[in-house]
């Protein structure tokens, strides 16, 4: 009798143990099918926003070029020249100075420009630009051994960063006309009139010439009628 319970109890706890196995069993399979769909939403939301987020983004307003003149705008190949550079840069608020700066292959080397003194009697731009702004200046110096073409002048304010640009022309020098006299005439009237001393001419004719013939005919007469008396 007493083995009978043994083995009854041993099958109990088989039993139980085996109900446990079973439970574990279905419990963890089902964890992870569950966390995994979970994560997956949440990154493709995330790349649907960002991908949303740039695709809205406005670019930036790009500024209007400043206005730029040259005086002169062209020059002469193989000569130092002087170039006036304008610029109509925009008084900076807050503190930095109303300046600018020209750079071009052309020049020397960069030129600072700074505002126009008023009642200046030196070349000032022609035409009020729409915005109003006070012109700067300065003075470029293009060296002679600048080929012939043509070159960009680039502006940068230097307060408020707008840029602008010019051109300016190196041209070769013009040739001078054929067929014009080196010397200017000489004056006086015709003939032998107006020669150097040096030239191998005769003397001419004229009226001074017959009266000297006429007095060496008469000294001829005298000196025969005296020696006739003799």
């Amino acid at each position: 009798m007493l083995r009978v319970r043994r083995v009854a109890y041993a099958g109990a706890i088989m039993v139980v143990g085996l109900t446990g196995c079973a439970a574990s069993a279905e419990t963890t399979p089902t964890a992870t099918p569950t966390a995994t769909p979970t994560a997956t939403a949440t990154t493709s939301t995330t790349a649907t926003t960002t991908a949303t987020t740039t695709a809205t983004a406005t670019p930036a307003a790009k500024r209007p070029s400043i206005a730029v003149q040259l005086n002169p705008d062209r020059v002469t190949a193989g000569e130092t020249s002087k170039v006036w550079i304008l610029a109509n840069c925009p008084v900076p608020s807050g503190g930095p100075a109303h300046t600018g700066t020209a750079t071009s292959k052309a020049f020397i080397n960069g030129v600072p420009l700074n505002p126009v003194p008023a009642g200046s009697a030196s070349p000032t731009a022609t035409g009020t630009p729409a915005n109003g702004s006070p012109w700067v200046r300065g003075e470029a110096t293009v060296s002679g051994t600048v080929k012939r073409g043509s070159y960009t002048v680039d502006v940068k304010c230097d307060g408020t960063n707008d840029v602008g640009k010019a051109t300016i022309k190196v041209v070769r020098a013009e040739a001078e006309p054929t067929g014009v006299p080196t010397k200017a005439p000489r004056a006086g009237g015709g003939g032998t009139f107006g020669r150097d001393v040096d030239d191998e001419s005769s003397i001419p004719l004229g009226p001074a010439g017959a009266l000297v013939a006429l007095v060496l005919v008469g000294g001829a007469v005298v000196v025969a009628k005296r020696r006739s008396r003799a």
